[in-house]
């Protein structure tokens, strides 16, 4: 296999390893320097044997993944405030034309699920996201991991039990969620606390994320009051020069707020039964830098 060849090969399989290298670590840059090093490897590595690119690469990127999130694991420790995942642009288009196979790629990519990843150890999380995501058999996972099958079978129930039992609850709906995010932002902007808790459930949970270099909660808010006079005193408050997009981040509608040309924020809402159950606001600079290229 030529350089060439071998660079065209590894660009065509390069969406598929940011995406495990991103369901694995929570951060942009950190998946993109593992995808930079399974380059390296993949380039400087014998590929006359190799029958399957794709299975090797995403074995490469697994693994660098793994120690990579082990070396990290202790950030949560030192970490000021919530912590949520960097924005990720999702916008699977005709590539994922299978309504129930998008779904699944939304999910596994959604900012709950991967705040519930955090609390897995890294086998563990390596297993889901291979399984759940991607839906790698079980026989590759524990080639991939080099370990036994039954063992990887034990790892994957005990991450999918783990999830399910912390995971909120949520509609996948684009449309209602894009629907009760419009709302959500007329009422906001216009600090109408009535429009805003009728939009909230009772026990709705607003988690931002500034790693202490912005202003937002330092502790999770919950219930609709306390939610809805934040969001009210915040709008008093303002945003100098703001303006508003709509796009795609982690496999739903979401709302990116702008100072001038610089982000400023981004909103995400969980809907569930037409409510809006859970609030997450990253306001974490370093955290939006990779949606300043699409301002």
């Amino acid at each position: 296999m030529t350089t060439e060849t071998a660079t065209d090969v590894f660009e065509e399989h390069r969406p598929v390893l940011l995406g495990v290298a991103y369901r694995m670590l929570g951060r942009l840059a950190d998946a993109e320097d593992v995808v930079q090093e399974a380059w390296l490897r993949w380039s400087g590595a014998d590929r006359s044997g190799v029958r399957e690119p794709r299975g090797f690469l995403v074995r490469v990127t697994t693994r660098l993944a793994i120690d990579r999130l082990r070396q990290i694991k202790s950030r949560g420790e030192t970490y000021v405030g919530p912590w949520l995942p960097e924005p990720y642009v999702t916008d699977f288009g005709d590539a994922v034309p299978d309504t129930a196979e998008r779904a699944v790629l939304a999910d596994s990519v959604s900012l709950a699920v991967l705040v519930v990843l955090e609390s897995l150890s890294p086998l563990e999380r390596a297993v889901f996201v291979l399984r759940e995501a991607f839906g790698y058999p079980y026989a590759e996972i524990a080639a991939m991991l080099e370990r036994q099958e039954a063992a990887v079978r034990q790892l994957a129930g005990r991450a999918r039990k783990h999830v399910d039992e912390r995971r909120p609850r949520y509609d996948v709906d684009p449309a209602q969620r894009r629907d009760l995010t419009e709302r959500f932002l007329a009422a906001a902007v216009d600090g109408d606390l009535e429009g805003l808790m009728a939009l909230l459930a009772p026990d709705v949970r607003l988690v931002g994320d500034s790693g202490g270099k912005s202003k937002a909660p330092l502790r999770v808010l919950e219930t609709s009051d306390k939610v809805a006079r934040f969001l009210q005193g915040a709008a008093r408050k303002g945003i100098a020069d703001a303006s508003f997009r709509f796009l795609e981040l982690n496999g739903g509608p979401a709302l990116l707020v702008l100072s001038g040309n610089e982000p400023d924020s981004v909103f995400q809402l969980d809907v569930v039964d037409g409510r809006i159950e859970s609030v997450y606001i990253i306001r974490n600079p370093d955290k939006l830098q990779a949606l300043a290229a699409l301002v």
